[in-house]
């Protein structure tokens, strides 16, 4: 169904607004999916404060030149493409769409834009592995505890074996005949 001017501009307009506000742009395919399985996925980006939204590769590349972007090549979007905006985390909808790409094989990965930078394919799926600022964190954290945690259990050890040692005395003289 062919687009009016009209509605040509608004959706270029509104990508364009997307794409400024957006820490990361997916790429990704999405025929094949039933509108069930859109649904969940579109559920799913929502809960990661990311957005699903399908439009012509002309008009991507529009708003992605209004926006100041890189703009991707018709060899690097191949076939019909939806965006993935994210606006909160900047790999929630990459990993979003990842993960939701290994029970659906139609939804495939095909790059993205992230920090000024267009990427490839590779670049979007190693991009979506990438663990989320939380997790990294909590590692950061167990690493910074566990030097920690040694140095109170060498600095316990000691003391625990000595006070051992004082008990195992205090019984052997209290099960010695007195002499």
């Amino acid at each position: 169904m062919a687009l009016s001017r009209q509605k040509k501009e608004s959706q270029v307009q509104e990508l364009t607004e997307k794409m400024q506000r957006a820490s990361s742009v997916m790429f990704t395919h999405y025929l094949g999916l039933s509108v069930a399985d859109i649904t969940k996925l579109r559920s799913k980006l929502r809960k990661e404060k990311a957005e699903m939204q399908v439009a012509k590769k002309t008009l991507i590349r529009l708003a992605a030149k209004n926006a100041k972007a890189p703009e991707a090549s018709d060899d690097q979007l191949p076939g019909d493409v939806a965006c993935i905006f994210s606006f909160g985390e900047p790999t929630s909808g990459a990993s979003v769409t990842h993960a939701f790409a290994k029970d659906h094989p139609h939804v495939q990965l095909l790059g993205g834009i992230f920090s000024g930078t267009l990427l490839s394919k590779t670049d979007a799926i190693a991009f979506a592995t990438i663990p989320s600022r939380q997790q990294l964190l909590a590692t950061f954290m167990s690493m910074c505890q566990s030097p920690l945690r040694s140095f109170a259990s060498m600095c316990g050890s000691p003391l625990t074996g000595f006070a051992r040692a004082v008990a195992e005395v205090a019984k052997k003289k209290e099960s010695a005949p007195a002499a």
